[in-house]
């Protein structure tokens, strides 16, 4: 069986998430890569040098050189040709394309892959995570994506693979780039970080979960993260976002500031090694998957913290 993963990157390095899904693939059989972009010289070959990986297939065109999932996946479908499953990362820009791969082939997607049980079974969350589904697709071809804190990410080097380039399917004209703001990080990214601080609406302000936060995250040299409430009231934008409708992680280390526990929430992060909770309500639902809890005022308790670090 032959999987054709997609390979996220930033046109200069693979991302993590890559890694996570190639482990996923490699369950299914002989694991190749689609490396889609323009100028992606250094991306293939740093996808060549991932353990377990046997081909990479390259286009490199203008047509992708902002990987527009419109434009990328008829490539993709081109490439399924000779290949039985397609396997993304279950991030923003892998549910963007997977979809599209999947109606171009006129299968059933499977979404957000905790385990690969066999060749057409595997298992996915339902209920917010609250129970696990196994999931049997009679299609001739699979379509996934995986869930990047459910497998060990494949060793970015001691891979001894080959580049073969593709020709490009070319521009479909079904999206336009129009720009981007990307925001400068100064802190681990969250999909990867080892400790994560998140904080809640609880903080008031904007300016009081900067001033609260941003210290202690700096401390444990951790990424910053949020609850929903507290990215909808503006305290931070919504790359922070942790949860069902944020961004999914599992640090070693995830101190909950102020976050009551949703089960939106739990979703996002419940995986995690150790959780850390601070809230004044002793019945947050928080406290029910915290390791470590504070009951108590964060006002007093975080700087405090943040001091004897």
């Amino acid at each position: 069986m032959k999987t054709l993963v997609w390979v996220e990157h930033d046109g200069q390095s693979v991302k993590d998430a890559t890694l996570s899904a190639v482990t996923a693939a490699a369950k299914l059989g002989e694991v190749h890569l689609l490396v889609a972009g323009q100028g992606v010289d250094a991306v293939a070959q740093a996808a060549v040098k991932i353990a377990g990986v046997g081909k990479v297939h390259v286009a490199d065109d203008a047509a992708y050189a902002h990987q527009l999932a419109e434009n990328v996946a008829p490539l993709a479908v081109e490439l399924m040709g000779h290949h039985d499953a397609f396997v993304a990362p279950a991030t923003t820009t892998g549910k963007a394309l997977a979809p599209r791969v999947a109606a171009l082939l006129d299968v059933m997607q499977i979404s957000d892959v905790l385990s690969v049980e066999g060749e057409d079974t595997f298992t996915r969350p339902i209920y917010a995570g609250n129970a696990i589904a196994t999931v049997q697709t009679r299609d001739a071809k699979k379509v996934l994506t995986v869930r990047g804190t459910a497998f060990e990410k494949a060793a970015a080097e001691g891979g001894s693979g080959m580049i073969e380039a593709v020709a490009a399917t070319g521009d479909t004209g079904l999206a336009t780039f129009e720009g981007a703001e990307i925001a400068a990080l100064t802190r681990p990214e969250l999909t990867s970080a080892r400790v994560i601080v998140s904080g809640g609406r609880a903080l008031g302000s904007g300016e009081k979960f900067h001033e609260l936060i941003e210290p202690l995250a700096d401390k444990l040299g951790a990424a910053v993260g949020a609850s929903r409430a507290a990215v909808d009231a503006g305290y931070v934008p919504n790359d922070y976002q942790v949860g069902q409708t944020g961004k999914i992680v599992a640090p070693e280390v995830y101190v909950a500031v102020g976050i009551s526990g949703a089960i939106q929430h739990l979703a996002g992060m419940k995986d995690s090694k150790i959780i850390v909770a601070i809230n004044k309500d002793e019945d947050a639902p928080i406290f029910q998957v915290a390791d470590v809890g504070l009951v108590g005022d964060l006002f007093k308790i975080v700087p405090e913290l943040t001091e004897k670090l």
